[in-house]
């Protein structure tokens, strides 16, 4: 695994184990004020704080054991650690919605006291930091091209939103009074729907590099504009790429003079190979295969009659 990889990895990991501390504080915060505070949205936020708890130490292990070496049973590495923790998370979101969806519509059910007023600055700070780790996890994820890191930020996204729907839930319930008390739970209903959502979002990417899916256009062009431009390549016949954690596998067909000498030929591979790696470290390896260059009438230069 190369440093800049490796390096990758490990800044994903910090930001895993931030994450995981402020939901810890955040997630007893809220169950707290919900339950002095009588606000049954304020418990539902914290109790999806637990679950982001639960998202973060996924994720820092998904990226840990993206991280160790190939070995004998795992040739090609550990990187697909990285995508399952996404799917992981993924379907915790949807099981969390799923979840505060169910026991939301029982409260509605069920006649309450109206929550407290001190509990809408409790969210207001709480949206504010998930709202501040969101955009920088967020970042951090795309920049290092996590799937993982991603999809822990959009768990903090998520917690923003339970928030600010308990925030608005709660402000109705207070000022509309008796016959209001609900208004809590319907918000937190409310935002059940947009957690879902944001895990059935993140769940499909996870699953297609899992099953190898291509990568954008972008990537496998960049990697054959990079072979092709090595001294010798006449043209490029297949250029096939699957993403593994944070790395990338390429197979590449190249076509070269057919007069010229196996040994050339194994040169001219090994340049191309190295080509593509100086100019995209996050590919982890190419193989080469080498075949010779067609006349116009199309037979193969080179291999005679």
């Amino acid at each position: 695994m190369s440093d800049v990889i490796k390096g990758r990895l490990d800044r994903g990991a910090r930001w895993a184990i931030v994450g995981l501390c402020a939901n810890l504080v955040l997630a007893g915060g809220k169950m707290v004020a919900g339950v002095v505070g009588r606000s049954y949205a304020l418990i539902a936020d914290g109790i999806e704080s637990c679950l982001d708890v639960f998202g973060s130490l996924v994720v820092m292990s998904g990226l840990r054991l993206a991280a160790v070496p190939p070995d004998a049973d795992h040739p090609y590495g550990h990187g697909k650690a990285e995508p399952l923790a996404a799917a992981v998370v993924a379907i915790a979101l949807l099981g969390a919605a799923v979840g505060l969806a169910a026991m939301s519509v029982r409260e509605i059910l069920e006649p309450h006291h109206a929550p407290a007023a001190f509990t809408l600055g409790v969210l207001i700070s709480v949206v504010v930091v998930k709202e501040v780790l969101f955009r920088l996890i967020r970042n951090v994820g795309q920049d290092i091209g996590s799937r993982a890191v991603e999809a822990d930020a959009w768990h903090h996204r998520s917690d923003a939103i339970t928030s600010v729907a308990a925030f608005v839930g709660i402000s109705v319930a207070l000022v509309g009074g008796e016959g209001y008390e609900a208004a809590d739970d319907w918000a937190a209903l409310l935002a059940c729907v947009v957690i879902g959502s944001n895990g059935a979002r993140l769940l499909r990417p996870a699953l297609a590099e899992i099953m190898d899916a291509a990568p954008p256009d972008h990537v496998v062009a960049a990697i054959r504009d990079a072979a092709a431009g090595v001294g010798g390549v006449d043209a490029l016949d297949k250029c096939r790429v699957r993403k593994t954690g944070l790395n990338y596998y390429v197979d590449l067909h190249v076509r070269v003079d057919g007069a010229i000498t196996v040994l050339e030929g194994h040169r001219i591979a090994h340049r191309v190979k190295d080509a593509v790696r100086a100019n995209h470290p996050e590919v982890a390896d190419v193989l080469v295969h080498v075949e010779p260059q067609a006349d116009a009438t199309g037979r193969s230069v080179g291999l005679g009659g």
